[in-house]
């Protein structure tokens, strides 16, 4: 048997991820935590009873054990779909009724072997010995229960029957791996579980954990049964609402493994109950403090049985939906401060109130150790706990003769990271004030803030208390992409845009990438530190590792930001919005692809729900974008977009009045650093093509690259020379720009390089080039490295409009970048996608 159980990974996929961010891309873990005592990863993954309810639901479980699972993992299994509820059922039955209920004992138990049997049937259609060796078995296990019925013994062996179906799905999870080739063994966890304390329901570690590993193969996976165990006499016990959970949790602890996998039907774990808080957003990850609070106060989702064991060994916990591999759910435990931001609102409306003039002393202190309680007033001599433990109370006050008087109460309480000294709490204790119901108190703990009441929470109200604490809270993962002069610029601004623009308060630096490196960081970057520390942090990583990255980050929002030149990273777009990524740009290679392709790209990002920002692959910060879009939505015709659209050549041309030849301005521009690397890229006038093809979009017109006529300042005989040699040669340049500036200065004009787009008698024409402007042109008198727009409209005639500014520069083009920023947040904020609850039901 392999080491991974089936698939395998190229390099690209293990190899471009921060060590602070993933482990094992292909195990479906989001941490990668450095391990203090060198321990190897281990995993233990649940699979829940919806999991394990049908053949096809244990096909995709199948797929997901060959993908995601270790040999060196352990599984646990809960009952396949229902039957641990019909197997209470039949004994709830036999409690009510013990003389009358023999044809409907019979009936509930012949249902659940025939569903069985059907369930062995489809799973191991193709191996005949195998099914009749577990029907065989299970029929056994189907007469045992009847001979307890009928010697009416059936109650007293109520934990013996529960643990069948854990029996059966352990079985057949096995022999449907064996039948594909894999070794798998079967276990039962009453051998090896033993409880120390069974109101607490806590493990005895020193006899459970050599007996477990006594119990492991030496090769091959093991199947462990969840929900059951026994005690230090060896009955078999229960562990309870969530026991498959627990005993998975209670198996990491043992063997030291370092991730819990529950697989279930549920997405993750929600800022609220998503069924009835449409706002509710999935916590990819949680502070494990903060978990553990959520399990004590009723979490549906999680427990606090579940999550005890977990702070030995420093444990992570991850909850994935079965059904939706390949989606990234929950992870459960320590992080930094960006997760510890998160706020959760509960609520629970099956709690009930104890009250007692006894609880005081010793009896208080007993009663604190042996139930868990939501809360404990001294002073009111009240208890509040769980109604599924409230029997468990009642029970043994009554033995103890003790009086007390219960009522049911309620809790809606807000639960995030050290609330108590948040602004939460001024926020949560104020609109709690203002709450429709009574309220009894106001309990205020480290995580947690609760309010109690002796009524129902309702619906309308948490929805109130929800959108008032989280609304304006998601986290946004930012990745910047070119290390340029224009990506250190932007990265250097942004902690002051940060502290200046409320807008981006909760947004967070987690990678920067290049052409060939990349640094990732979950936990976040320090902007004003990136560049200085690239260089030593930054691994190797290309395209592909950064979409492997993107498919598992932990933020409710990502946006890439290119300030890339790359066509290359341009054709990453359609990816990015697949995954749900969105994109700001100053690359305009995009934007200039073919009108198909760019049409498929915007496709590619509405289907997404993703945004596109471009505003900066023309004019840098200068809002000519914004204003064509504005013209078009208020009824205007674009009949001219025209100007100078190059930083470079209006430094250049702005100069070039003859007293210097061409070459030495050029050189000069070159040297202070106004150029690209090789100046050829700003002569041939491919980026002033490119500039007006995108806001001839923008305009309205359907056009390509080659229908935009491009005059070339490189004569054919410098173009094919290296960089160097066009240098040398450069003054080649002299004779025929002096000539041109000549005859321009003979008309009283200038030499300007114009891109012009114009529609006028239904003919468009559009193309860039050098033109013979009179001396009082708009585009005559711009300050060196300045642009100019001119937007002319049925409307904007004889008075059209003019945007001039910098349009080029590192400052400007970062602060354009930062507008987009902000714009983006602000869409981001404000919307709140709805959540596919698909397994909650």
């Amino acid at each position: 048997m392999p080491d991974r159980l089936g698939v395998k990974f190229t390099m690209s996929q293990l190899s471009h991820l921060d060590g602070n961010t993933i482990a094992g891309v292909d195990s479906g873990l989001l941490s990668n935590r450095i391990l203090a005592n060198g321990r190897s990863a281990r995993t233990v993954h649940k699979f829940g009873g919806s999991s394990l309810a049908t053949a096809q639901s244990i096909d995709t479980v199948l797929s997901i054990i060959e993908q995601r699972v270790h040999e060196q993992d352990l599984i646990v299994v809960s009952a396949n779909g229902k039957t641990t509820d019909k197997f209470i059922e039949i004994i709830d039955l036999v409690s009510r009724c013990q003389e009358t209920e023999d044809q409907a004992f019979t009936h509930l138990l012949l249902l659940i072997q025939a569903e069985h049997q059907q369930l062995i049937s489809e799973v191991l259609s193709a191996d005949t010995e195998l099914q009749q060796s577990l029907v065989e078995a299970l029929n056994g296990d189907i007469r045992q229960i009847q001979n307890w019925y009928l010697h009416q013994s059936l109650l007293s062996n109520r934990n013996n029957v529960l643990a069948f179906g854990e029996l059966w799905s352990s079985r057949l999870l096995a022999a449907a791996l064996n039948r594909r080739g894999y070794r798998a063994t079967a276990i039962d966890t009453r051998q090896c579980f033993v409880l120390d304390c069974l109101a607490r329901i806590t493990l005895a570690r020193e006899i459970s954990g050599p007996r477990l590993a006594q119990q492991l193969p030496t090769e091959g996976l093991a199947i462990l049964t969840g929900f059951i165990a026994v005690d230090r006499s060896g009955q078999t016990q229960t562990l309870g609402r969530n026991g498959s959970d627990y005993s998975a949790t209670l198996a990491a602890d043992l063997i030291a493994a370092t991730d819990v996998c529950l697989w279930t039907d549920v997405d993750g774990i929600y800022s609220a109950d998503p069924r009835i808080v449409p706002s509710a957003k999935k916590l990819q990850r949680l502070e494990a403090s903060v978990a553990r609070e959520l399990g004590r106060l009723g979490n549906p989702v999680l427990h606090a049985n579940t999550l005890a064991p977990l702070q030995n060994n420093n444990i992570h916990l991850h909850i994935n939906n079965t059904f939706y591999p390949t989606q990234q759910g929950s992870e459960v435990g320590q992080f930094g401060a960006i997760a510890r931001q998160e706020v959760s609102i509960t609520h629970n409306n099956q709690l009930i109130g104890f009250q007692s003039k006894h609880f005081q002393g010793t009896l208080l202190q007993q009663l604190k150790q042996k139930f868990t309680l939501i809360d404990v007033d001294e002073q009111r001599q009240q208890l509040i706990i769980l109604a599924e433990h409230g029997y468990g109370l009642r029970q043994h006050l009554q033995e103890l003769a003790v009086d007390f008087q219960s009522y049911s109460m309620s809790l809606l309480a807000a639960v995030g990271f050290s609330i108590r000294n948040s602004q939460s709490h001024r926020h949560f204790v104020k609109i709690i004030e203002q709450s429709p119901y009574p309220l009894q108190k106001l309990s205020v703990n480290e995580h947690s803030l609760i309010a109690f009441s002796k009524s129902n929470c309702e619906i309308e109200w948490l929805n109130k208390v929800h959108n008032r604490l989280t609304r304006e809270h998601r986290n946004i993962g930012v990745i910047v992409a070119g290390t340029g002069n224009i990506g250190a610029t932007f990265l250097n601004n942004l902690a002051a845009q940060q502290q200046a623009r409320e807008e981006l308060n909760q947004v967070h630096l987690i990678g920067v990438v290049n052409s060939t490196r990349a640094w990732f960081d979950v936990e976040g970057l320090q902007a004003d530190q990136v560049m200085t520390q690239f260089c030593q942090q930054a691994t190797e990583c290309d395209n592909q590792g950064l979409l492997d990255w993107l498919t598992r980050h932990p933020f409710d929002e990502v946006i890439v930001i290119d300030i890339t030149p790359s066509a290359e990273f341009a054709r990453l777009y359609e990816q990015l919005f697949a995954a749900g990524v969105h994109v700001i740009s100053a690359n305009k290679c995009a934007n200039t692809l073919p009108s198909q392709e760019l049409a498929q790209l915007h496709e590619a990002a509405s289907n997404g729900d993703c945004y596109w920002l471009s505003n900066t692959t023309v004019g840098a910060g200068l809002p000519v974008n914004y204003a064509l879009r504005d013209l078009l939505e208020s009824g205007h015709q674009i009949e001219e977009v025209s100007g100078i659209f190059s930083g470079t050549l209006s430094w250049l041309f702005s100069n070039f009045d003859g007293s210097k030849p061409f070459s030495q301005l050029l050189n000069q521009a070159l040297q202070q650093g106004l150029t690209e690397p090789d100046p050829r890229d700003d002569l041939s006038g491919l980026d002033v093509q490119r500039k007006l093809l995108i806001l001839a979009r923008l305009a309205g017109y359907s056009l390509n690259l080659e229908d935009i006529h491009c005059q070339s300042l490189v004569p054919e005989s410098l173009q094919s020379l290296s960089k160097s040699e066009f240098l040398a040669n450069s003054q080649l340049l002299d004779a025929d720009f002096a000539r041109q500036l000549t005859r321009a200065q003979q008309q009283n004009g200038c030499l300007r390089y114009v891109a012009r787009l114009q529609h006028t008698g239904g003919k468009l024409t559009a193309q860039v080039g050098i033109e013979v402007l009179d001396n009082q042109h708009p585009f005559a008198n711009l300050n060196p490295c300045d642009n100019i727009f001119l937007l002319k409209t049925n409307w904007y005639q004889d008075n059209p409009l003019i945007i001039q500014g910098p349009g080029a520069g590192r400052e400007v083009t970062a602060a354009g970048l930062h507008s987009d920023l902000v714009h983006l947040c602000r869409q981001l904020h404000n919307r709140h996608p709805d959540v596919d609850i698909k397994g909650i039901n």
